[in-house]
């Protein structure tokens, strides 16, 4: 009888710890620049494993958010394609100082399905093409990124009418996915396992290094699934998968 008593308060004590950590168990909104698509699924996935917590995930390009965060969008964390837009947000008092921490370094890529076509800057150089795809320069880091490299090599004046624009990254890889589009400076992200097809990795000389900055947001400043997901974003988890799509890891921090 008392091993039974014993064992109903040991079965009482784990529906209760249960009980507890389902009760503990919140959400947090995540706004995601498009070219950590993949990554921050997966980060979301390992983060709920973890603690319980649910990251719901928005995606689109970092000006987009930006300009929805400003007429009070519900995210509670950015995950941005750069550092500039977190920095002004935590300036314009819609973001948590000293939140701000670069979490990954993107690479820029000019892609192809076709296996024969990409041969470094020649190809741009040949100009043997009939459509260029990159994301919209003015809401999308990567696009702006494209535009630099154009313009380093002194080739944006003959291409720039050949240029189709995608409202984000996703959208950009998607032309040249789905054929309108012959080549297109995507996010070395979307095609670390694409195997096919053929690929330039931009050197770093030829553009402005494009450091993905996350901050927590004003809505998030006391949500502790918000403050966790920061704080998993940092550990070495997060940092894994982040590396397996071929980002850049940097020490340090925004402020």
């Amino acid at each position: 009888m008392m091993a039974f008593k014993r064992l109903t308060i040991v079965f009482s004590v784990m529906a209760l710890a249960s009980f507890a950590g389902i009760a503990r168990a919140g959400t947090t909104n995540i706004a995601v620049a498009a070219n950590f698509t993949d990554a921050a699924k997966e980060i979301a996935s390992a983060f709920k494993a973890k603690s319980g917590h649910e990251a719901i995930l928005s995606f689109g390009a970092s000006g987009q958010i930006y300009t929805q965060i400003q007429q009070s969008a519900p995210y509670k964390v950015f995950l941005s394609a750069d550092d500039e837009r977190p920095k002004k947000l935590a300036e314009e008092g819609l973001a948590i100082q000293g939140s701000r921490f670069t979490y990954a370094i993107g690479k820029l890529v000019l892609w192809s399905k076709d296996q024969d076509l990409i041969k470094g800057e020649a190809t741009l150089k040949a100009n043997a093409f009939s459509r260029l795809s990159i994301a919209n320069p003015s809401a999308a880091p990567y696009g702006a990124a494209a535009i630099e490299v154009l313009e380093a090599l002194n080739l944006y004046g003959t291409i720039k009418t050949k240029i189709v624009m995608g409202n984000t990254i996703a959208q950009a890889f998607q032309f040249v996915e789905t054929g309108n589009a012959e080549i297109g400076f995507v996010s070395l992200s979307q095609i670390t396992d694409n195997k096919a097809g053929s690929r330039w990795m931009v050197p770093q000389s030829l553009y402005t290094p494009i450091r993905q900055d996350a901050i927590l947001l004003k809505n998030g400043e006391t949500d502790e699934a918000s403050k966790e997901f920061m704080s998993f974003l940092k550990g070495p988890e997060a940092r894994a998968i982040i590396e397996k799509y071929g980002y850049i890891m940097d020490a340090k921090s925004g402020t």
